[in-house]
């Protein structure tokens, strides 16, 4: 454990004499001095010297300045205030002390508070973190002056404590009397204070080891340095550790609080740079350039590859971590750029494991739990000192993850309460408190993701949208996406499913050997240096694709590439910088689909809405659109952008509702209306055809012909889905029935997914579609094949045929 060395006058002078060296260098370049003129210029009174500067000219002093801080930084300071004498004498009368900033390399002695041991005392560290607590700033006496009206004498005392740099303190005790007795009155004008605070930051939620308690230590601000930070920020602290006898047990215990006694404060970026080489710029144009067609898709289907499905959830996740880009107007109004996404629906759908999958590759990500986490605790909270009493600002997870993102997990079994405390963090980006004297607004921009389940367990079919989610509107509008994510009972799913969870547990991961004990996957801390935005790695070479991996993409999928994570990292990083510009094309796009998502929500009567849709989702689209155009590394949002916004939005908003079946009072009043039915003139089957079919050209006008949420396959018998039927259905019902062997329709099917993966689409003509499929086949497949095949799959709710378009779903 370092001790303080305690210098004598005449290494002091010594000490001092160097330091004075040191910062007059005319003879060499005049950095320092002519820092010093600034300095006046200015009228500061702290110097920012680089440890580098001095280690070059005085390796010896630079060495005894960092292991023996409290002694040399009075020399240097002393040393700071007799250059700047030397210069403009008046001015060094205005201020009592000047005082020494560090920055540069310190080797080991640059920390976090994990590693902040007693083996530092007594020394210059620097520590990396991001401050929590702040506490109000209050005045500090320096000097006193004190007047004695019966002796018509002035008595002046100086003040110091273990906060300071003096190594012994000065009495506590406040003059009321002289020596004689006599009363004394405080000049409060002659006296001198300074400002005081006190701060405490925290390892970042990053580097923290998984399963630890994050550490933290209290840092102490004077002068100018006071207010630079507040809570959310991530700092760079340089200054002298050093432990101070503590109120309770300090001498009967051992135990003794230490303080960082800062002097200079760096601000951090907000946003962590990985390292990037040549060859991964080369590589990110050169990926963005050849897959510029299916580019989104691509990375859309390398997120989580370990989950199988969601292909339209990956989609909105990726279209989250890019970010769409947010606007300061001239009046003052912020419109925010991050996009906040909700996942309810039913246990074992890979909620969590999407979560923890954002948590892994966002840079920045804080997690949380519906249960485990309050309102106050989300946004910042008040508290108070338990030494001091005072008032102190905390700030809670959503201003920790200032330009990242919060995940939070049971976001259902949240109090209304705690919910309602993120409402202005949703939307405007800040927490705005006040409460105990302390007013304040902290930033807190960073993404939303929520998991979430029913308010029935399940997600109830019979029931609305709005009566399974039980959430309030005023808090749905903020969620620019909300996913119904259901567990269905399809056999052909559940045994993809089944395949590629097995597929998880048969092989074993690349690299691993018998007996070893698998990593938990913990990153090494990389800690700024020099320059506090800039984080060196030594990494190997990125790959842009995984290597085939039985693992991941199993034996039936071969062709299909993954992109590398290390990879989509440094792309989604690189795509974030760029901020493109809407369109006149993609702006009357967005427009006329936002007008006729309003129109649809209002007029359709068998359509129900899983959030409402208001003017945040005109602000939704044009997010999802940028985000869409990022990906792309695209300066301008074009139509193809608008479209798969537009795509998104409809997947996720609306639902069917399924009614039950009629009670079996009825059954007789339903089957003496079907032979009615069956008894009408062949004309009048003919006219109501006409009119459903130009019904249903004006329904797909609106936008509401394709439903991909529509899961009526679970159960056929008793729910009906309220859709009108579509003509060519209706046609191939009534047409000539093909008997089709399982052999002959698995085989057509393979061959329909062929032709969909080919055409890069949702939907295929039919035309294209005879003779795409019978393109190179021995046996080819009749008209009449083709019909049935496509009946059998449309009652199977695989496919949807309307007006000779294959639609899949």
């Amino acid at each position: 454990m370092a001790g303080t060395v305690v210098l004598d006058d005449v290494e002091l002078r010594e000490a001092q004499r160097d330091y004075l060296d040191f910062l007059d260098d005319e003879e060499d370049q005049g950095i320092y001095q002519s820092k010093v003129r600034e300095l006046i210029s200015d009228n500061q009174y702290r110097l920012i010297v680089n440890v580098n500067d001095l280690r070059r000219k005085n390796e010896k002093r630079a060495n005894r300045l960092l292991n023996n801080a409290f002694e040399e930084l009075v020399a240097f300071q002393r040393a700071l205030k007799e250059f700047v004498s030397s210069i403009d004498a008046t001015y060094a009368k205005q201020y009592e002390e000047f005082y020494i900033g560090l920055e540069g390399s310190f080797g080991s002695k640059h920390v976090s508070p994990r590693t902040l041991t007693s083996v530092f005392l007594s020394c210059v560290v620097c520590v990396e973190g991001i401050v929590t607590k702040c506490s109000l700033v209050r005045p500090k006496v320096v000097r006193s002056v004190h007047y004695c009206p019966a002796t018509k004498k002035t008595i002046e005392r100086h003040y110091s404590d273990l906060t300071t740099l003096v190594a012994f303190p000065s009495s506590s005790v406040y003059p009321t009397k002289d020596e004689e007795n006599n009363p004394l009155e405080t000049e409060y004008g002659l006296s001198v204070y300074k400002d005081h605070q006190t701060i405490t930051i925290q390892e970042m939620p990053e580097k923290a080891p998984a399963g630890q308690l994050p550490r933290s230590v209290d840092v102490i601000l004077d002068n100018d340095l006071v207010d630079k930070v507040k809570p959310g920020d991530r700092i760079q602290v340089v200054g002298t550790y050093r432990c101070l006898p503590g109120k309770k047990g300090g001498y009967t215990s051992g135990t003794f609080r230490t303080v960082l006694i800062a002097c200079n404060v760096k601000q951090m970026s907000k946003d962590i740079q990985p390292s990037f080489s040549a060859e991964d710029i080369a590589k990110i144009k050169k990926f963005s350039k050849t897959r510029s067609k299916d580019i989104f898709d691509q990375l859309a289907k390398s997120l989580a590859p370990s989950i199988h499905g969601h292909d339209y959830v990956k989609k909105a996740i990726l279209c989250l971590l890019l970010g769409g880009v947010e606007r300061d107007l001239e009046n003052g109004s912020h419109i925010r750029g991050d996009i906040n996404i909700l996942l309810i629906g039913d246990p074992s759908v890979a909620k969590s494991q999407l979560l923890r999958y954002v948590l892994c590759t966002a840079p920045r990500a804080i997690p949380t739990t519906g249960r485990g986490s309050s309102g106050v605790g989300l946004t910042a909270a008040v508290t108070t000192d338990q030494e001091t009493g005072e008032r102190r600002l905390e700030a809670g997870a959503m201003v920790l993850a200032d330009r990242g993102v919060v995940c939070i997990d049971e976001f259902d079994k949240m109090s209304d309460m705690d919910r309602t405390a993120i409402h202005e963090v949703m939307e405007q980006g800040r927490v705005t408190i006040a409460k105990a004297g302390i007013h304040a607004r902290l930033n807190a921009r960073c993404s939303v993701l929520a998991a979430a389940n029913p308010v029935y367990g399940r997600y109830d079919q019979y029931k609305t949208p709005m009566e399974n989610i039980g959430l309030q509107d005023s808090l749905l509008s903020r969620f620019d996406l909300l996913f119904i994510m259901l567990d269905q009972m399809d056999p052909e799913q559940d045994r993809e499913i089944s395949d590629h969870v097995l597929r998880m547990h048969r092989y074993r991961t690349p690299g691993e050997q018998d007996g070893d004990a698998m990593p938990l996957g913990s990153a090494v801390e990389m800690l700024a240096t020099d320059d506090p935005n800039f984080s060196q790695e030594d990494q190997q070479d990125t790959q842009i694709y995984e290597k085939h991996d039985n693992l991941l993409h199993g034996h039936k999928k071969k062709k299909e590439k993954m992109v590398n994570a290390a990879f989509m990292k440094k792309y989604i990083h690189v795509a974030k910088i760029i901020k493109p510009i809407l369109t006149q094309e993609s702006a009357t796009y967005i427009a006329e689909e936002y007008s006729r998502l309003r129109s649809q929500d209002s007029m359709s009567s068998d359509t129900a809405r899983t959030s409402p849709v208001t003017a945040r989702t005109l602000e939704t689209l044009i997010r999802l659109a940028t985000a869409h155009a990022k990906a792309r590394m695209s300066k301008t949002v074009d139509l193809q952008d608008a479209e798969e916004a537009v795509e998104l939005v409809q997947y996720a908003y609306f639902k069917k509702v399924l009614e039950k079946e009629k009670k079996r009072k009825k059954q007789n009043e339903d089957e003496s209306e079907a032979e009615d039915e069956e008894e009408r003139s062949q004309e009048d089957q003919e006219q109501k055809r006409k009119k459903r079919k130009t019904r249903h050209h004006s329904d797909a006008g609106e936008g509401d012909a394709y439903d991909p949420y529509d899961f009526s396959d679970t159960e056929k018998e008793m729910p009906q889905v309220q859709t009108p039927k579509s003509v060519d259905s209706q046609e191939t019902k009534e047409s000539q029935e093909v008997e089709l062997s399982e052999t002959r329709l698995k085989a057509f099917k393979m061959a329909l997914l062929d032709v969909f993966r080919e055409a890069h689409a949702q939907s295929v003509g039919m035309n294209r579609l005879t003779e795409s499929i019978n393109q190179d086949k021995e046996e080819p497949f009749s008209p009449e094949e083709i019909q049935a095949a496509l009946t059998k799959m449309q009652d199977d709710n695989q496919v949807m045929v309307s007006e000779g378009i294959i639609f899949l779903i």
